[in-house]
């Protein structure tokens, strides 16, 4: 799978969000419950950017030069996965780009909330592309503050037993700097593709 380089700046953001998600870890204990196997998020498709989506490619080009079968599989995965939600996807199914309007932001609320990823391994329960995942995977369960409502989310599973003042105490600040933003936007520019897609549409080109 052939694919254009990631910005210099990628692996120094990763850096900086597995830290402060250990960080996050620490602080929360055995409230925490996210473990390998645990396939909660996992089903239900979700926005990814252009960088997300460029990082799962280079994992999948890796992915074919070391395990080829699993590499297919996992393409063939993607396709089926385009296939089934091309008719009904509230956007440019050609291209795969999430469409801006109020209409299909609202229709994506509600899209596929029960389609797999096509990374996950349907024997082992885990992503095969953990190292490469995209940036909501990468900061999904610990409270995360959603910009729209200004509230903190966290994984249904997660911090049970927790005070709202004790879940607010193990906030996750992943990218302090916007670091992802510049990113995003210099892997738009080169790739003269803008917008947020969905792992399958990422995967199965």
């Amino acid at each position: 799978m052939a694919c254009s380089p990631l910005p210099s700046g990628e692996s120094r953001l990763i850096q900086i969000v597995d830290l402060a998600l250990a960080e996050t870890a620490r602080k929360s204990g055995a409230w925490l419950v996210c473990r390998p196997g645990c396939t909660q998020c996992c089903f239900g498709v979700f926005p990814i950017s252009q960088l997300d989506a460029l990082r799962l490619r280079h994992g999948m080009a890796e992915m074919m030069a070391s395990d080829p079968v699993g590499a297919a599989a996992i393409h063939d995965r993607a396709r089926q996965a385009v296939v089934r939600l091309s008719s009904s996807f509230p956007g440019n199914a050609a291209t795969g780009l999430i469409g801006k309007n109020v209409e299909d932001q609202q229709r994506f609320a509600d899209f596929a909330n029960e389609e797999p990823c096509p990374a996950l391994s349907p024997e082992t329960g885990r992503c095969e592309l953990y190292a490469h995942r995209p940036m909501t995977c990468r900061v999904f369960g610990p409270p995360v503050r959603s910009e729209s409502e200004d509230s903190l989310a966290v994984c249904e599973l997660c911090y049970h037993g927790a005070t709202a003042e004790q879940i607010a105490a193990c906030e996750l600040y992943p990218d302090p700097d916007g670091m992802e933003t510049s990113l995003i936007e210099e892997v738009e520019k080169t790739s003269a593709v803008q917008g947020d897609t969905i792992v399958a549409f990422a995967l199965a080109q």
